[in-house]
């Protein structure tokens, strides 16, 4: 309501304001931090422009990037190094346990988008320190994507429209994705939490939590990207897409052109390509595709089990640009298969406290170990979460959209259609509500990354 009141030209100032607030809300020790790194972005973003076709120029955008990384390698990876080299050394240097501010690694690859664009030349620097604190800080993403550059919604920080038209699709989207969230990855988790304070754990319990897992963090993280984009649309932003139903991929390529696209996007725009990408000699080209997928591991979380994760991608990825590419795309069903297998076993690795851990899973998953095929609590929880897993593979997929599609485009149906979609998301809103406020505190699964 402040924010439609207000004038246009104070709408950014309120929109920073606000999310000044909501962070500060939930982290009040680190927005300091935040605005350190807004301050430097918007210094250096200057000095770039300033001295452009000099060797300052290309300083200044080193020194940004060092400056912004710096930032994210203390405050998230310090105790994990610290860790590492104990272990290899046997020395026994106490750990720093030093908490991590919330969405820092977003809106520092944010940061280092808008630096590294204005020294190529696709943008001008921001000579507003607000406007720009604006669009680092933005509320709606701010803690857990999607990526937004600076270059995909630099004319609407200055002059944005706003609409009843637009605002109607901001609050249906914003209400869907709390409902992936709130009514399918939450219920999903709660099968997940059954699973690991188990004693008695199955082979078929050890799927369930696998196909659980992988179902929840896709409905979870897709959830917040969809309220993010809706409360942006709302504000007149036109956000990027994060997720395009990435289940559906015949080939691990395809599935990284639909899976947290605007992370993917960043690290191919921003590492792979400078490094040579593919046009390279061979041996240079597997090079760049281990570090950037190393690297993709690693922006995840400050753990061994994040970054084998990455590797396990880069493997797959040379197989299928070797020679699997075109076998995959001759045999789609194949494909399908392939992705759901590997994608699974791949958060079962995501998911792990350990590697150890993550290898005793995988056993237990494949009957080794003296574990029971089924047991009586694995059925049980087999049929009273049946519902909710059927739920969520449908909804992992375009069917859902296509039938509605289909019968908006049939004579007299679209109306009746309007007044019952607007029904359901009411309804699914106060659902919403009823479940948060009977549950516990349950934040998204992204946050921690």
């Amino acid at each position: 309501a402040l924010y439609f009141f207000s004038p246009k030209k104070w709408r950014n100032a309120v929109l920073l304001l606000a999310s000044l607030i909501f962070y500060g809300w939930g982290e009040p020790r680190y927005v300091l931090l935040m605005l350190v790194s807004v301050f430097f972005g918007y210094l250096f973003g200057l000095l770039i422009e300033r001295f452009r076709e000099t060797p300052a120029s290309k300083a200044a955008c080193i020194l940004s990037v060092a400056v912004s990384l710096s930032f994210l390698l203390y405050f998230k990876y310090t105790d994990f190094f610290l860790e590492s080299f104990n272990a290899v050394t046997g020395q026994n240097i106490p750990l720093l346990k030093i908490a991590l501010p919330i969405g820092i690694s977003f809106y520092t690859f944010q940061v280092i988008s808008y630096t590294v664009d204005v020294y190529r030349g696709d943008v001008p620097a921001q000579k507003n320190l607000l406007t720009f604190a604006a669009y680092v800080a933005m509320f709606p993403q701010l803690v857990a994507g999607p990526i937004v550059r600076y270059s995909d919604i630099r004319s609407q920080l200055e002059n944005r429209t706003h609409s009843v038209e637009k605002c109607a699709y901001g609050i249906r989207r914003f209400v869907t994705g709390l409902s992936k969230k709130i009514l399918i990855a939450n219920v999903l988790g709660e099968l997940i939490g059954q699973f690991q304070a188990s004693e008695e754990k199955s082979v078929l319990f050890f799927w369930m939590y696998a196909v659980a897992f992988m179902l929840q963090i896709y409905f979870d993280f897709s959830g917040y990207s969809d309220m993010a984009v809706g409360l942006g649309v709302v504000f007149g932003f036109d956000f990027p897409e994060n997720f395009r139903y990435p289940y559906c991929s015949a080939s691990i390529t395809e599935f990284w052109r639909r899976w947290h696209i605007s992370l993917g996007a960043w690290f191919r725009d921003y590492l792979y390509i400078p490094l040579g990408g593919s046009h390279v000699k061979p041996v240079r080209w597997i090079f760049n595709i281990f570090l950037v997928w190393m690297a993709t591991g690693f922006w995840h979380g400050a753990a061994w089990n994040f970054i084998l994760w990455g590797l396990m991608y880069a493997v797959l990825l040379l197989i299928e640009k070797a020679w699997l590419l075109p076998y995959l795309k001759k045999h789609k069903i194949v494909g399908h298969l392939y992705v759901l297998f590997f994608v699974l076993i791949g958060f079962v690795l995501f998911d792990a406290s350990s590697v150890a851990n993550f290898w005793d899973c995988i056993v237990s998953m494949f009957g080794g170990g003296q574990i029971k095929p089924v047991t009586t609590e694995s059925l049980y929880y087999l049929k009273s979460y049946a519902g909710i897993i059927l739920t969520a593979v449908i909804g992992a997929t375009p069917l859902p959209v296509r039938l509605y599609g289909r019968l908006q485009k049939k004579k007299g149906l679209k109306q009746t259609l309007d007044i019952a979609e607007i029904l359901l998301l009411v309804m699914l809103l106060l659902l919403c509500v009823a479940f948060l406020v009977d549950g516990s505190f349950n934040p998204f699964l992204y946050f921690r990354f």
